[in-house]
Formats: C-alpha cells, sequence, structure tokens
C-alpha cells in the first residue's frame, strides 16, 4: 500500500519524488557497502562491552544526525490541514488535467553541503552500527568492486537531484501522462521492494523459526503502515487518473474494434455485445496474466527457483552446498511486497486509493489461498479468479436480480452478501477438499 501511495505521489507531485532523490540516496549509499564494514570491525584486542556498546553509540549519533538534518532539508509536500495544500486538491487538479505550481528548491534552513555530507556521514555510520551486530563480522577477509559501484551510482543519483532539481521537476511535470504512468509504476515497484527487503532482513528474518510471531509481526506491520499513510497523506480517497492510452473520448468512442481504439485510445470498446472498459476490464486482466505466467517460470524454471523451493524444503542442506539462503529468502519477499505495490499502483486509476484498500484485498487473498491450496501456486491463481468471478456474480445480479425457478420471485443479492458469498464458497469447498483444490496432503 505504502508502495502504491509513493507511486501516486509521483505521478501527482514529481517536485516531492525529485526532491526526495537526493536525501533518500545518501541515505541508502551507506548499504551498498555492507560488504567492507566487515573488514573494518573492531580489533580483537577490544572489550567484549566494548563491542556491546559501540554499535548502539553508532546507530544512535546516525539517528541524531537524521534527526538534526531532514527535518530542515528543503521537501516540497502537501499540508494535509490545509485543503488547498492537501493531497486531494492535488489529486482533483490532476485528474483535470491541470497542475498547482510547484515551488522552488531553496535551503533556508540548512546549508546544503552541510546538509549533504552530514547525510552522507549520518549513512555510513548508522550501517556500520548495524554491521557491528553480526555474528560473522571477524572473517571477513576481502571485498567486492561491486560494492563500491553501487555506492558511486548512489552518489552520482543524489548529486543529480540536488544539482538538476528544478530542471528535473520540469521535466516529470512536463512530461506525457503514458510516460509519467510507466515511471510512477516502477517507482511503486521499486518501493515497495525495497520496503520488503529492508523489512525482512530486520524484522521477519530473526522469527523464521517463531511462525506465530512472525503472524502478528506481519499484522501489526500493516496496522503500522496504514497509520503511516494516514499521517502523511491523510485519511481521504484519492483519484489518480488514467494514463491518455486508456482515456481517449470524443466522437470516435466507444471502439468498435482494437484497430479503432489504437487509433483513438478510447477508455471503452466495443466487445461481445457490451461496453467494455479497455483498463479495467482488458488491460488490467493481461497484466495479471502476464504477472501470474512469469512468476511460474521463475518458480519452476529457473536455479532460482529451484533454490527457493529447495531452501524452503530443507534450509540447512541447501546451506550446507554453500548457497546463501537468507539473501534468496530476502529476494523473495521484496519480491512479494514489490508485486503487492505494483496491483496496488494498477488498481488506483480503477479503485482510488484508500488507506483501507489493503485489507479488503489482504482478506480475499488469504480466502483465495484457502480455496486453491496453502501450497500449491496454480491453486492459489485458481483459488483468485473463483472469489473474483463470485463476486462480480453478485454486483451484477444485485442490480438486475436472479428469477428463481417455479416462482415468480426475483431474488436482488445486497452489497453484503459479496464479501459473505466468497467466505460461503471458501467453508463448502473446504468442508469437501480440506486441502483446498489443487493442495496436497502434508
Amino acid at each position: 500500500m505504502i508502495g502504491a501511495y509513493i507511486g501516486w505521489t509521483v505521478y501527482v507531485r514529481p517536485d516531492t519524488f525529485v526532491d526526495l532523490l537526493t536525501p533518500l540516496a545518501l541515505t541508502l549509499s551507506g548499504f551498498a557497502l555492507r560488504d567492507v564494514y566487515p573488514l573494518l570491525s573492531p580489533p580483537r584486542l577490544a572489550s567484549a562491552r566494548m563491542k556491546r556498546i559501540l554499535p548502539w553509540a553508532l546507530i544512535l549519533v546516525s539517528v541524531l544526525l537524521f534527526g538534526v538534518i531532514l527535518p530542515r532539508y528543503p521537501i516540497a509536500i502537501w499540508n494535509v490541514e490545509n485543503y488547498a495544500q492537501s493531497p486531494v486538491t492535488y489529486a482533483f487538479m490532476t485528474d483535470q488535467g491541470t497542475r498547482l505550481p510547484f515551488p522552488t528548491m531553496t535551503f533556508d534552513k540548512i546549508s546544503p553541503i552541510l546538509a549533504i555530507v552530514g547525510l552522507l556521514i549520518a549513512s555510513l555510520v548508522g550501517t556500520y552500527g548495524l554491521s557491528l551486530f553480526g555474528k560473522d563480522t571477524q572473517h571477513a577477509t576481502r571485498w567486492s568492486w561491486k560494492s563500491f559501484i553501487g555506492f558511486a551510482l548512489l552518489l552520482i543519483i543524489a548529486l543529480i537531484g540536488f544539482l538538476f532539481n528544478n530542471a528535473l521537476t520540469q521535466f516529470l511535470a512536463n512530461l506525457n501522462s503514458n510516460w509519467l504512468f510507466f515511471i510512477a509504476v516502477v517507482v511503486a515497484v521499486s518501493s515497495g521492494a525495497g520496503l520488503g527487503a529492508l523489512m525482512e532482513a530486520t524484522l521477519i528474518r530473526p522469527l523464521y523459526s517463531r511462525p506465530i510471531y512472525q503472524l502478528m509481526l506481519t499484522l501489526g506491520l500493516s496496522a503500522i503502515g496504514i497509520e503511516m499513510v494516514r499521517a502523511i497523506w491523510g485519511r481521504p480517497e484519492f483519484v489518480m487518473p488514467k494514463p491518455a492510452f486508456f482515456d481517449g473520448a470524443g466522437e470516435a468512442c466507444p471502439a468498435v474494434n482494437f484497430a479503432d481504439w489504437w487509433a483513438n485510445h478510447c477508455s471503452t470498446i466495443l466487445l461481445l455485445d457490451g461496453r467494455v472498459r479497455v483498463y479495467n476490464e482488458i488491460f488490467i486482466p493481461i497484466i495479471g496474466i502476464v504477472v501470474l505466467i512469469a512468476v511460474w517460470m521463475l518458480l519452476q524454471r529457473t536455479r532460482l527457483g529451484m533454490v527457493i523451493r529447495a531452501g524452503v524444503q530443507d534450509r540447512e542442506m541447501v546451506e550446507a552446498l554453500g548457497i546463501n539462503v537468507r539473501r534468496v529468502f530476502t529476494m523473495v519477499f521484496s519480491l512479494g511486497v514489490g508485486l503487492a505495490a505494483l496491483g496496488g499502483i494498477l488498481a488506483a486509476p480503477s479503485m482510488g486509493l484508500s488507506n483501507t484498500m489493503g485489507e479488503s484485498l489482504f482478506l480475499n487473498a488469504l480466502i483465495a489461498l484457502a480455496i486453491g491450496g496453502l501450497t500449491n501456486y496454480p491453486g492459489a491463481a485458481l483459488g483468485s479468479v473463483l472469489v473474483g468471478l463470485i463476486q462480480q456474480f453478485i454486483i451484477k445480479y444485485g442490480q438486475i436480480g436472479i428469477p428463481i425457478p417455479f416462482t415468480e420471485i426475483i431474488f436482488k443479492p445486497t452489497p453484503p452478501l459479496v464479501p459473505a458469498s466468497t467466505v460461503l464458497l471458501m467453508v463448502i469447498i473446504l468442508l469437501i477438499l480440506p486441502n483446498g483444490l489443487l493442495g496436497k496432503k502434508e
């Protein structure tokens, strides 16, 4: 959900995205040198007490530096309390095809050189402190040039964002909505994947041996995420305009065939004796099918997929073969969160963005997983299709009604039956097939 909101921000307020490039790149630059820090571990002569205190001291210094610099760093952001400067206003103006003027970045509260150097030092000190918590820091004897390449790239991104701030902002603001939407999707997925990797490496990983605590932590993080969204973006639901490629209108619309749609980019097309919304009912399902096949190919037809499946079955054996299972699990968790962000940002133009959108989707995902089978990937896909079909069936016939055979009664399902129908379907299937449709008995 947070990734989707970040992507929406790129689409609606590109100046905020550009302003955040420099501090974000500088903050991440320290993590790029994670393979170098073990070589800088405290000497063996240092006392045990010193080794316990040093990591916390470094992290405290890093937090203090961030706390002093970030509030003074000029970042264009809306004011949730002021309606004229609120996210709702920016979303409405963007939907109308206009934009409010973007402010120019000016360093009034802190020197720009001091801010950049301070953020870099805070990142290096903090990540070095985190590295001292590792158990194998004393055994590292070499480093890789890849670390310095990543560090240099992040520094270059930070400098570009700082030196060409206004130019980048105007460039993004003047972009075609199709390209800006694509950039928003990429940023949303990248942000989600990055947050997922960070959560897995710092919070989820220590709890793999305690699944109940892991579940509780995940639910707690979701609640924290909702409150973060409310604090930054507010509570109202936002509209994300469709890109121009799917939002055409005029005398040539609706399109009568796909060639006509391609020429006019109509928002609807006449198909199967009805008017079909191209973005909602054609583009989104196609993306879903592509992602479904891509993930299946990754799991079943690649070496990484083989390692993932083997690591789930017997982690110790895979680690004995010299494979870093922890890093693989981090990649898997990151991929999952990134795909969740992809779903959120793609759903935004059709259903809007709200801070509760994840809750309903999360419940539907659990129901679909239970219907298809907890350990079966095709089963999860089949369960998702069934959940979607039964919900749309209830929604459609809730409007026109369902004739009861041999009677004149027309039954019209009420809206509360939409979620209830999926739960009922799950109960019926699990009573007949306790492992789900395609699940296997463990």
